[in-house]
């Protein structure tokens, strides 16, 4: 019982009951799984897994065919916008105002016209030369003139007044609305042309070159950064004395000499049992997980090799 007891306890004991003050784990990265934002196929896998990438790096390309086509629809829309808005901001051609200037004085000739025989008729009704009817003919024919003179009239006002100031932001509007369209469209288009967000090592590529990948299935996994990190478990009674930045020996598994590195993170609550409800022995047995970033220099260590760090 007493060696089982030895071996389950998350920081290192000598079987003669003096404990070490050493915090084991493992060395890991930041693992980066880019996603597919689309149901495409995959056309291309420029760089093969285990590489090293930097950000920027295009690691997969998916077909980008029918979203190309989105593309060019949402600038038609933009182009289609933006002549309407300037045709409402140019106004009236010269040929409209003219036009409408000509029928204005078509109908005002009508109207004189249709005047001059309704007085003429009116005349000859006074005279009884006319049937009342001839006479009311005559007068709807004036009233007609009438109407259609003040209709041209209307017309040649609207296109001389210009464009509402209503028309004009509906108009505006209508373009930015276009515009943000396109951004989105064009957002998706780059989207199926996966690139590496940071500097790193491309661990796997899960999907081979011409199969249909699945919406948010990942695409590319990238294990970012230079060195890795000592993940490591912090035994209850030493997480008071340790504070991010403290710099702490680190031995790894293969490697004879110790290495240093920085206490970049350490967890506020512990990975193991709740706080509450412990007795002074269970409190001991409580770890806070920790990780301990290593220099540049160490950037050749593989993930997953076991490691253990000395605490204070």
């Amino acid at each position: 019982m007493r060696y089982l007891i030895c071996l389950i306890l998350p920081f290192l004991s000598a079987c003669d009951g003096t404990a070490q003050n050493l915090a084991l784990g493992t060395l890991e990265r930041d693992r980066i799984a880019h996603t597919a934002t689309a149901s495409e196929v995959v056309v291309d896998l420029p760089v093969a897994p285990g590489s090293q990438v930097s950000k920027g790096t295009i690691l997969v390309k998916l077909d980008n065919t029918l979203q190309l086509a989105e593309v060019d629809k949402a600038a038609a829309e933009v182009a289609r916008a933006e002549a309407n808005l300037e045709k409402l901001r140019n106004g009236a051609r010269a040929e409209e105002v003219a036009a409408a200037t000509a029928n204005v004085a078509g109908a005002r000739a009508s109207l004189v016209e249709s005047r001059s025989n309704y007085t003429r008729i009116l005349n000859l009704k006074k005279q009884k030369l006319v049937s009342q009817s001839e006479l009311d003919r005559a007068r709807s024919v004036k009233d007609a003139a009438q109407a259609g003179l003040e209709s041209a009239q209307e017309a040649l006002r609207l296109l001389t007044n210009g464009t509402r100031e209503e028309d004009l932001r509906a108009a505006e509007a209508s373009l930015n609305s276009a515009k943000a369209t396109l951004a989105i469209q064009t957002k998706r288009l780059e989207d199926l042309t996966i690139t590496a967000t940071r500097d790193g090592i491309l661990d796997n590529l899960p999907w081979n070159l011409g199969e249909r990948v699945t919406i948010g299935s990942p695409l590319a996994i990238i294990l970012a950064g230079k060195a890795p990190h000592a993940r490591v478990y912090i035994p209850e009674p030493y997480r008071v004395k340790l504070q991010v930045g403290d710099s702490l020996t680190v031995h790894v598994d293969g490697i004879e000499q110790p290495l240093t590195g920085q206490l970049s993170w350490i967890a506020t609550e512990p990975a193991f049992t709740p706080y509450y409800a412990l007795n002074q022995e269970e409190r001991a047995r409580l770890m806070y997980l920790a990780e301990v970033q290593l220099a540049d220099s160490e950037a050749e260590l593989p993930n997953g090799v076991p490691a253990q760090v000395e605490l204070p």
